[in-house]
């Protein structure tokens, strides 16, 4: 079985191409690909099958967590997705359709001097907004959160220093936390001006991680929401710079996409995760 190795801003995936629609994932392979030094280590598994029946789009994002548990979107996945689709000649050369299990995402990739994809557009659809700067008791504390989906679920916090927040603590405390049936994701902020955000990110079923696409969609919109930033700016995480912009119709989301390598899967090992 063929692996590309993909990240976008540091938030790195295994993407397995699968265009007959053969080999479906499971949650002891995700596991296992996932798994640093006995795996090839990353923060999810992509799955690129056909999109699935009725759905007019390029392929299908098929996208699970570290945990073995399926997601419904990835931002940072999907214009890897994109990289990999549009660099190979599989779908149009300036525009990528991406179905995912939170709908279809139209991507706009740009090509460097090699003519190959190295960056992004996102189109994340409009944030949902939940409960804006409201108390949550979490571990016998109280923090102040702002919720919304951007596909899937999100908890951002406004903090004065993001290097000091224990986010593996306060993290696990509200992604875990029975005010949200499903888990969520979780963020914190620092704002540094009205176009620049500094931000962290826990990520269901992974842990923390060094960038996340729908967090930083998150982030953007709970900062131009509070009133602290305005509708486009930009989110500076631990492994690179993502670009918002809240239009009145949507939020785009622009960043890196980066092949790291390819390879096969070697069939005893793959044998021994099942």
């Amino acid at each position: 079985m063929q692996f590309v190795k993909v990240h976008g801003a540091g938030n790195d995936f295994v993407l397995l191409p699968d265009p007959q629609d053969a080999h479906p994932l499971t949650p002891g392979l995700v596991r296992a690909l996932c798994r640093g030094h006995l795996g090839l280590g990353a923060d999810g598994v992509i799955r690129v099958a056909p999109a699935r029946g009725g759905v007019d789009a390029d392929a299908f994002m098929d996208y699970w967590n570290a945990d073995g548990n399926a997601a419904e979107m990835c931002g940072n996945g999907v214009r890897c997705v994109a990289k990999y689709l549009a660099d190979r000649g599989l779908a149009g050369n300036g525009i990528v359709t991406v179905d995912t299990r939170a709908g279809v995402k139209a991507v706009q990739v740009f090509r460097g001097e090699n003519g190959l994809v190295d960056r992004a557009r996102v189109d994340m659809g409009p944030p949902l907004l939940g409960k804006v700067d409201e108390p949550l008791d979490v571990d016998g504390s109280s923090v102040r959160i702002t919720t919304l989906s951007m596909g899937n679920p999100h908890a951002v916090l406004v903090v004065d220093d993001v290097a000091s927040v224990p986010l593996a603590d306060i993290g696990a405390g509200i992604g875990h936390h029975e005010a949200f049936t499903e888990g969520t994701n979780v963020e914190v902020i620092q704002v540094l001006d009205r176009a620049t955000i500094r931000g962290r990110v826990w990520e269901r079923g992974v842990g923390e991680t060094m960038a996340s696409g729908t967090g930083a969609a998150a982030m953007a919109a709970a900062a131009a929401v509070l009133g602290l930033a305005e509708r486009r700016a930009t989110v500076v995480l631990p492994g690179g710079e993502l670009d918002i912009d809240w239009t009145d119709a949507t939020l785009w989301v622009t960043g890196p996409a980066v092949e790291v390598a390819t390879g096969n899967l070697d069939e005893t090992w793959l044998t021994s995760t099942h």
